[in-house]
C-alpha cells in the first residue's frame, strides 16, 4: 500500500538515483560494485511503486522518500560516482594525523651502568624452609576476655500506649 509522500521529494529522490547511476556508467570514478548496483535499482523500483523506499517510521519522516541511510549511502555512491574522495576519518580533512608526534625517551638521558640480571638456563629446586619469607612477623596480642555487652532499656520507645 503506498504512503502518502510529499511528490516533490519522490521526484527529488529519483533525479538522485538516476543521476548517481548515469554518472556511475560515464566511468568519471571507480566502477559501482553490484551490490552497489542493485541498491539503486531497487531503491528506484520500492520509490516508483510504493512512493517511499523504507517502511518503517522510526527510519526515517514519514513525508521522505528515502529513509537516512538510505540517503546516506545514496550520498555516498554519487560521490563515488563523481570520482570525488570518500570523506570520513580516514580521509584528508578528517582526524588524519599530519607529522609522527614528538615522543621523548625516558631512558635517553640515563647511563645503565648495572649488568643486566643472569638467568640460569635449568631451574633449581629450593626447599620451603630455605626461601626467605615474604611473611611479616606475627605481633603478640593479649587476648581480651570476652564479657558480656552491657545493654540499656530506653523507656518510650516503639512501646509507646
Amino acid at each position: 500500500m503506498p504512503r502518502d509522500v510529499d511528490e516533490k521529494k519522490k521526484r527529488k529522490a529519483l533525479r538522485k538515483i538516476r543521476k548517481a547511476a548515469m554518472l556511475a556508467e560515464q566511468g568519471l570514478g571507480p566502477p559501482l560494485s553490484d551490490w552497489e548496483k542493485q541498491f539503486l535499482e531497487e531503491v528506484e523500483e520500492r520509490i516508483e511503486t510504493y512512493g517511499s523506499a523504507f517502511h518503517d517510521p522510526e527510519k526515517g519522516a514519514a513525508d521522505e522518500a528515502l529513509s537516512s541511510l538510505q540517503h546516506i549511502k545514496l550520498r555516498e555512491i554519487d560521490k563515488k560516482a563523481r570520482g570525488k574522495a570518500k570523506s570520513g576519518f580516514g580521509a584528508k580533512g578528517g582526524f588524519k594525523r599530519r607529522t609522527a608526534p614528538r615522543v621523548r625517551q625516558i631512558d635517553e638521558d640515563v647511563e645503565d651502568t648495572s649488568p643486566p640480571p643472569t638467568r640460569s638456563s635449568t631451574p633449581q629446586l629450593v626447599r620451603a624452609s630455605d626461601m626467605p619469607s615474604n611473611e611479616p612477623a606475627p605481633t603478640e596480642r593479649t587476648p581480651r576476655p570476652k564479657s558480656r555487652p552491657n545493654l540499656k532499656v530506653i523507656k518510650g520507645g516503639a512501646d509507646r500506649d
